[in-house]
């Protein structure tokens, strides 16, 4: 039996064309800045800042494809033109013989550390210099309680099979 939608009331359109608006302007910014600052895309960048983050600066395929929430496929498409470039290493998992490890070079670090000022600067000068002290910890609230909503949803599984970190 079919169910009526429950259509957006104006306060909610204006939140989520905002929403997508600058989601996507935001990101265009931010990978343009990257690429013109140090020839890395944003992609790459969020991919080299999760190795550094983890202990070894090292996560198998599948934690990094769950991490950067990507398809398996695409990640090994961007860890391999990094190892190309010298900025991270793939190689089999010592524990574990059939899964793969990606780890930070120390070029790659290096690359991050060059990076990581100016693209801070762009995300406080588009983001944080816009917002009132207030505005940052609503917009840090909704953030979080839209990432659980997103969680309490993977966690019941109903759509395990098409989560794009799952996929091929």
């Amino acid at each position: 039996m079919p169910t009526t939608p429950r259509w957006l009331h104006p306060g909610e359109r204006r939140a989520w064309l905002a929403y997508v608006e600058f989601s996507t302007h935001l990101s265009d910014h931010l990978n343009r800045q990257l690429r013109r600052d140090t020839g890395m895309t944003h992609a790459d960048y969020v991919l080299l800042a999760c190795l550094s983050s983890v202990p070894d600066h090292s996560l198998t395929m599948s934690e990094l494809a769950e991490h950067l929430k990507i398809t398996r496929s695409r990640l090994t498409h961007a860890v391999t033109r990094l190892q190309e470039a010298g900025h991270v290493d793939r190689h089999e998992d010592p524990d574990n013989r059939r899964q793969q490890l990606a780890t930070l070079t120390p070029q790659g670090l290096k690359l991050l550390e060059h990076a990581a000022p100016g693209h801070v600067e762009a995300v406080r000068r588009v983001v944080f210099d816009a917002l009132t002290p207030e505005q940052v910890g609503q917009f840090a609230e909704i953030g979080e309680a839209i990432n659980a909503a997103l969680q309490r949803m993977d966690a019941r599984g109903e759509e395990q099979e098409t989560l794009p970190w799952r996929r091929r």
